[in-house]
């Protein structure tokens, strides 16, 4: 089976990255990858809502330019968006010319659609080099995971994911899902039990 959590050797040895938040306090983090995508992360927004629980979104720009003012819909029901770069880049197969230029076009494609001028940023696929990172951190907080939903492998059972989300859910995880159309079954099976979960065992749902 796969690991739903980040090793802590693998956390403490990069720890300049945000892995989780302070487990002194009763909370989780839920974080959803890649959209805006129209009919998912409607869905999303949905299911959040009638929980009264926030999260953050981390963005990809062309996806923003492809849906309107749903990044804006986002923003305005009180969740936090992330960069993702415009183009979904993996840092690892990527100049750090290009992937920074790709950076600064999401931030503004961000900033025109919602008014935000975000600080967070995570790495498509978990991937940056040292050189992309030294100059992200600059001006982003560079966010990842200790907890991950596997939600976009089709190998993955929804119910095998919420079982080992709720043994391993802890103060402060930040928890990684996908905001995409293959992930989108997936999501509607999973998302509102895990959701039911958090606010049975009196976690509150917060953005980053």
């Amino acid at each position: 089976m796969r690991p739903f959590r980040v090793p802590h050797i693998a956390q403490r040895m990069f720890s300049e990255f945000t892995w989780h938040k302070d487990r002194g306090q009763k909370a989780i983090y839920l974080t959803f990858d890649d959209g805006p995508v129209s009919g998912v992360t409607e869905f999303i927004l949905q299911e959040l809502e009638s929980r009264n629980m926030k999260a953050t979104f981390f963005m990809v720009g062309n996806n923003i330019q492809k849906t309107g003012d749903l990044a804006r819909r986002v923003h305005e029901n009180g969740h936090a968006i992330g960069n993702h770069t415009f183009h979904h880049l993996n840092g690892a197969k990527t100049e750090t010319s290009r992937y920074l230029v790709d950076i600064s076009r999401c931030q503004q494609e961000i900033l025109d659609s919602t008014g935000v001028d975000s600080r967070l940023f995570r790495p498509p696929y978990g991937r940056i080099t040292c050189s992309q990172k030294k100059n992200v951190q600059a001006q982003h907080e560079i966010v990842l995971w200790d907890l991950i939903s596997w939600d976009f492998r089709k190998e993955m059972s929804p119910s095998v994911s919420l079982q080992q989300l709720i043994r391993k859910s802890a103060n402060g995880s930040i928890v990684l899902f996908h905001d995409q159309k293959k992930t989108e079954s997936f999501l509607r099976r999973m998302l509102p039990g895990y959701l039911d979960f958090l606010a049975d065992a009196g976690y509150q749902a917060k953005p980053l």
